[in-house]
């Protein structure tokens, strides 16, 4: 082959490789190019009309997820079970107050006008409210630092029978100056009301059930407010009986009214490790065990301040 022919032929591969490597490196530049320019977002809960976002945002903290606490109309119970994405959020909220322990979360429970509510609790939203701090504390949150509120509203997105996250959440700073400067006084006289006055459940027969009236609502109330402002302090219950049937077995009934007044107290936000039981049975009668009403008085559970 001639030097020609050779030169000519280079000239042909060097084309032909040029070509190649602009197809392949500033196409393929270009081509990336719009990407390039979008800004990457993180993911987010997106609204829409099929579901109710959980959101817990305020004071440095932040969660949301799709997935929300769900309750059944007219109904104050969550349903279960709890989604994953909601229990990952209460385990970094739990981490959050335990590392700032002068911040609380204030659960606002809400439920529909015609909604009917057959709680003890003021309104349905307020009960609502009490069972999500339940829950919290049941994972390991402190009580003291969750608040409650309900509201009624005219309506809540709803999924058939199924209100999907009636339940807001509100940061706030604990004012500890001002729960500090309270007067010791106060306290003191609230104690000596709860003592003076104490609740008392009655039970039937061999059975541990109960309906608050009014006033054993207000004392569950004063109970509630005294141990969430006095430090170091507890409920203590102690179960009675009637002197009916063997001693023993009598001693065991009133240590499970005892036990299941004390369950009645946590679902309504008192720390379990902040109630004590004992039981006393038959030995320490108010009323006379010959009559009917005698018997009806002795079987009670007796709750005071420690």
């Amino acid at each position: 082959m001639s030097k020609k022919a050779l030169y000519l032929l280079g000239i042909a591969l060097v084309i032909i490789l040029g070509t190649i490597l602009y197809i392949k490196f500033c196409c393929n530049c270009d081509a990336a190019q719009p990407n390039a320019a979008v800004k990457k977002t993180p993911s987010t809960v997106m609204k829409n009309d099929n579901f109710v976002p959980f959101i817990i945002n305020g004071s440095r903290f932040e969660y949301q997820t799709n997935d929300n606490f769900k309750f059944l109309k007219n109904n104050f119970v969550l349903i279960q079970p709890i989604s994953d994405s909601i229990s990952i959020g209460v385990e970094k909220l739990k981490a959050f107050l335990v590392s700032n322990p002068k911040q609380k979360v204030t659960i606002t429970g809400y439920a529909t006008s015609d909604e009917t509510n057959t709680t003890k609790f003021e309104n349905l939203g307020l009960a609502r409210a009490n069972d999500v701090k339940n829950y919290f504390v049941s994972k390991g949150l402190a009580s003291s630092q969750l608040d409650t509120k309900g509201e009624i509203i005219n309506s809540w997105k709803t999924n058939a029978d199924t209100l999907i996250g009636p339940v807001e959440y509100e940061f706030a700073t604990i004012d500890i100056t001002s729960a500090d400067t309270t007067s010791t006084d106060e306290w003191s006289a609230l104690k000596e009301k709860i003592n003076a006055n104490p609740l008392i459940f009655h039970f039937n027969t061999n059975k541990s059930s109960f309906d608050l009236n009014e006033e054993e609502q207000q004392k569950v109330a004063d109970i509630t407010k005294y141990l969430k402002n006095v430090k170091n302090t507890s409920v203590l219950i102690v179960g009675h009986s009637d002197n009916v049937g063997n001693r023993d077995l009598n001693i065991d009934l009133a240590q499970k009214r005892a036990d299941f007044s004390k369950n009645y107290l946590i679902k309504n936000g008192i720390e379990a490790s902040r109630i004590e039981t004992e039981s006393k049975g038959p030995d320490e009668p108010i009323g006379d065990n010959t009559t009917a009403e005698g018997k009806a008085s002795n079987r009670r559970t007796v709750i005071t301040i420690k």
